[in-house]
């Protein structure tokens, strides 16, 4: 047990708690903080508050149950043992939720027989600070976390039941020592328990046939293990922060304009949205304002809370033919931060001042709250500029950001880019979820004007985040590896088109090769693909 701390009576300091937490040879929790300090009734109510002080002000991490100093590592914890370094085990804490703070890797002192434990292994442990490093006392070695596998329920002759994983890697069939309501040839969810050699699977979810054209997302979604439960806390938090209302109070007002978003037709979440109109600055004469809006995400997700751990968990959205993984729970990615027409939104407005030339002049950042005037798919915006159909937002919207974007063109062409417009193919269900047809989508005038209007936003953040020295990353994209540009040379000799490999390689080089078959449709593609193959990744 932990010493009792000495202290005059009350609430205890910070620097206490730290103390306190630091020293106890026990999980420290709201609990055994009271106990340690004496507290009743009222003073433990504020203890609970002074407690999300500290954490909110990146003292203390933890949950309830126990408390830890951020950075630090709880006296005593759940480690998963993960590398060797050579003779000895090394170990990291198996949940970690110090924002921003690495991972720390323990030293794993073992005593007695050698070999008892292996990297895999979960062990409760004590841990010490030593040096600048930690070590861990392994106290017991725990089971290892339960494993579920995707697979198919199949029957032997003697009426035994078996697993047989949807993993093409997975060298043998599992026994199954209980399978619920499952039938044989069902797709099911089982979770894996044994010892090593004599591993047993129990079904926990049955999943339906494993033909059906549904069950091929999920095959996908669980073999390359990418998390598509949205735990509870998450769930509950985005809907809470879901609630805050946006209002012009503390953001800039633009609810005004005709701000259009411009998507596929068969986009499940809107992210950004454009306006532009002619510049009335006399300084800059035939130039336009324009402003590209993002959805404020960082308006309902704050850092360090389950959102945020959740999101960095995933990384990004997943998205298939028929359902979305979304990096968000849905009450935030396809509602709140989702830019639908008519409804207020919290954004984030990046302001561009175009002159006549096509050159960013200026631009400002602000966070504002935006009302969207129309979702307007790429097909139908580029047919009522084309005057093939009648839409109410071609004058207010759609005309004077074709405008602005032709000036954006002229600077873009000057600059000269690599241009691959690569076919991208898009799959089309039926309500069962058979594929029924892969159409290429049409690269149109509607695509080139948002991708020019977002990067010259994303140039104009580069820009705005150098003024102010601000740590940032680039995108680079650094210049063919003479391996690759020989592989080029050589696959281009078979279509007769030359291609020196002493010049000073741009990307105009590569636009002079694809200019020289942009009549020739049948091989053009293959020579985009031969082009694109040959850039390093960025």
């Amino acid at each position: 047990m932990a010493r009792t701390p000495r202290h005059q009576p009350g609430l205890p300091s910070r620097e206490q708690i730290l103390e306190f937490i630091e020293q106890s040879k026990e999980p420290a929790g709201k609990r055994e903080i009271s106990r340690a300090f004496g507290l009743h009734g009222s003073d433990k109510i504020a203890l609970k508050a002074l407690l999300k002080d500290m954490a909110d002000e990146g003292l203390i991490d933890g949950r309830k149950s126990a408390f830890h100093k951020l950075g630090g590592v709880p006296r005593v914890t759940v480690l998963k043992i993960v590398d060797m370094d050579g003779n000895q085990l090394v170990a990291v804490p198996e949940r970690w939720e110090a924002d921003g703070i690495p991972l720390p890797k323990l030293r794993v002192v073992e005593r007695g027989r050698k070999g008892a434990l292996g990297i895999g292994d979960r062990i409760l442990a004590r841990t010490e600070e030593a040096g600048k490093g930690w070590l861990a006392h392994p106290m017991k070695k725990l089971a290892k976390a339960s494993e579920q596998i995707l697979g198919v329920v199949e029957e032997s002759d003697n009426g035994r039941f078996w697993l047989k994983s949807t993993d093409k890697k997975a060298r043998f069939d599992i026994p199954l020592f209980e399978i619920g309501e499952a039938q044989p040839g069902d797709l099911v969810l089982a979770e894996l328990g044994g010892r090593a050699g004599q591993k047993k699977a129990r079904v926990t979810d049955i999943l339906g046939d494993p033909f059906a054209p549904r069950s091929f997302s999920l095959i996908a979604i669980h073999k390359f293990g990418i998390p598509f439960e949205i735990p509870e806390e998450v769930e509950a938090e985005a809907l809470h922060v879901s609630k805050l209302p946006v209002t012009a109070e503390k953001r800039e007002d633009l609810r005004h304009l005709p701000i259009i978003a411009i998507d596929p037709r068969d986009a499940r979440d809107f992210d950004d949205a454009v306006w532009a109109t002619p510049d009335d600055d006399p300084k800059n004469p035939n130039g336009f304002k324009a402003i590209v809006a993002i959805a404020d995400v960082s308006y309902y997700v704050r850092p360090g809370s389950a959102l945020d751990r959740e999101a960095a968990k995933r990384g990004n959205s997943v998205y298939f033919p028929d359902r979305v993984v979304p990096m968000l729970p849905h009450a935030l990615s396809s509602d709140k931060c989702s830019l639908r027409a008519g409804e207020d939104r919290a954004v984030l407005a990046c302001h561009m001042q175009v002159d006549a030339g096509g050159q960013v002049t200026s631009w400002c950042f602000t966070r504002a709250v935006a009302r969207i005037s129309a979702n307007i798919p790429y097909q139908d915006a580029q047919d009522a500029i084309d005057g093939k159909c009648e839409h109410p937002m071609l004058e207010p919207a759609l005309k004077p950001l074709w405008a602005c974007w032709k000036l954006l063109k002229k600077a873009r062409d000057r600059r000269n880019p690599l241009e691959l417009n690569l076919p991208e193919r898009r799959i089309t269900l039926d309500d069962a979820g058979r594929v029924v047809g892969v159409a290429v989508r049409d690269h149109l005038d509607a695509h080139q004007l948002i991708e020019d209007f977002m990067i010259a936003a994303n140039v104009a953040a580069a820009k705005a985040l150098e003024e102010k020295k601000s740590p940032l990353i680039y995108r680079v994209h650094e210049p063919p590896a003479r391996e690759k540009l020989v592989a080029l040379k050589d696959y281009l000799k078979t279509f007769d088109l030359e291609f020196a490999l002493g010049q000073v390689v741009r990307p105009s080089t590569f636009n002079a090769i694809i200019d020289k078959v942009q009549d020739h449709d049948e091989i053009l593609p293959q020579i985009m693909e031969a082009v694109l193959r040959s850039q390093t990744q960025a």
